[in-house]
């Protein structure tokens, strides 16, 4: 990456708890945006209802942050995925592959446990050249 920058992303969103965050939503090396991880929260409070309105809460704060680098669901090549509960992995897909099915990128997804009451948290990685 010689000669470029790091641009870092970020949203005056309200966080949980009112607490400021030590990192950004994103940031774009060269041609890679790195997203965060993201929780299914608006506004800072974490959706209620179970895997599949946290799902689409998750995939929703992703695609404002790929916005803001310039991007979409389209440029994602690599997700990681955290569940809290794995009795959530089949409704957990059904969402996820709504929204990936044209593109879909390479993914990992992993049990853990996870901060708050989140049932899901989501990172990626995009590939959208300057």
């Amino acid at each position: 990456m010689s000669g470029s920058k790091l641009i870092r992303y970020d949203t005056a969103d309200p966080q949980a708890g009112g607490q400021k965050r030590p990192f950004a939503k994103a940031v774009r090396a060269g041609d890679y945006v790195h997203v965060s991880g993201q929780v299914p929260t608006v506004a800072g409070e974490v959706v209620q209802g179970g895997i599949v309105p946290q799902t689409e809460a998750v995939i929703a704060n992703i695609k404002t942050v790929l916005a803001m680098a310039g991007c979409g669901l389209e440029d994602v090549i690599k997700v990681t995925c955290w569940l809290d509960d794995p009795r959530d992995f089949s409704s957990f897909n059904a969402v996820f592959e709504k929204h990936f099915i044209e593109h879909p990128p390479a993914r990992s997804t992993v049990q853990s446990r996870l901060m708050i009451d989140a049932k899901i948290e989501i990172d990626a990685i995009a590939w959208k050249p300057l």
